[in-house]
């Protein structure tokens, strides 16, 4: 009996993915992407520190255990790097002074900008999502906003992460967090 070539002569090359791109990136260009995913040096440290990974669930699993570790500190330099969700251009105008006037009173609360994770919320129902996030957490004290912004946080790291690594490897340029200067520089107090 004569038998055909073996499953492995069909193999096609290995081709780099973006996890093999990240995973072999100098710690700058990773840092930079773990950056624009999160802006915590901490985090970004220790998900670097710890590749390769092995698959992409790997490195989101590593993403979301150093964001539930992040400390209040790291968490105000996460909060610092922040901005409003990015909303359809024409939202603005529409609703501009409604949404100013919610994000002040929410930054005068708690010290820093309002976070959420919008996922899959159409486009045309943005504002009304952020409008009514700011609303209901104004009502929260201080420490349950913390830990409500830290998840949020932690849900944005992670779409970000996501989506930068269905790229196709090409890591956007991240500044670092205000009052740092590299993602590699070493952490306060060590």
């Amino acid at each position: 009996m004569t038998r055909g070539p073996t499953l492995a002569a069909h193999r096609l090359p290995h081709l780099p993915t973006p996890l093999d791109a990240f995973n072999a990136a100098p710690d700058d260009e990773a840092g930079a992407l773990l950056l624009h995913s999160l802006h915590s040096l901490r985090w970004s440290r220790r998900i670097s520190d710890h590749r390769p990974y092995p698959d992409v669930e790997s490195l989101l699993a590593a993403a979301d255990e150093a964001a539930y570790d992040l400390s209040p500190g790291d968490l105000s330099e996460a909060l610092a790097g922040e901005c409003l969700p990015e909303l359809p251009e024409d939202t603005y105008s529409a609703a501009h002074t409604a949404l100013t006037a919610a994000h002040a009173a929410y930054e005068a609360k708690f010290g820093h900008v309002f976070v959420i994770h919008l996922g899959d919320t159409p486009p045309a129902e943005s504002l009304d999502r952020v409008l009514e996030g700011i609303r209901s957490r104004l009502t929260n004290d201080p420490e349950e906003e913390r830990i409500i912004a830290s998840e949020e946080l932690r849900r944005l790291a992670r779409e970000r992460l996501q989506s930068l690594l269905r790229g196709a490897g090409q890591y956007p340029s991240a500044a670092p967090p205000r009052g740092a200067t590299s993602p590699n520089a070493p952490a306060p107090g060590k």
